[in-house]
């Protein structure tokens, strides 16, 4: 039973980390890194997967304050 809901275990976090892996781009590449250039500072090959990740973990707070809130709209004051 153990050997069970471990396997059932692994196959969870397998599935979570392919799901992040596959995540859709929501910045524009070539706009950040114009960005980070203009700065006078370069960018790793990560700074674009980090970057999008935490624009995730943003939207995602953000909506579970619109959803305490009793609201469906996305407010500024939500971000």
């Amino acid at each position: 039973m153990a050997k069970k809901k471990a396997a059932a275990k692994k196959a969870t976090k397998a599935k979570t980390a392919q799901k992040a892996a596959t995540k859709e781009m929501l910045v524009v590449a070539s706009k950040v890194k114009t960005y980070i250039k203009d700065k006078g500072m370069m960018s790793s090959a990560e700074t674009l997967t980090a970057l999008n990740d935490r624009i995730y973990e943003i939207l995602d707070a953000a909506c579970k304050r619109t959803e305490a809130n009793r609201r469906s709209t996305v407010k500024p004051q939500d971000l």
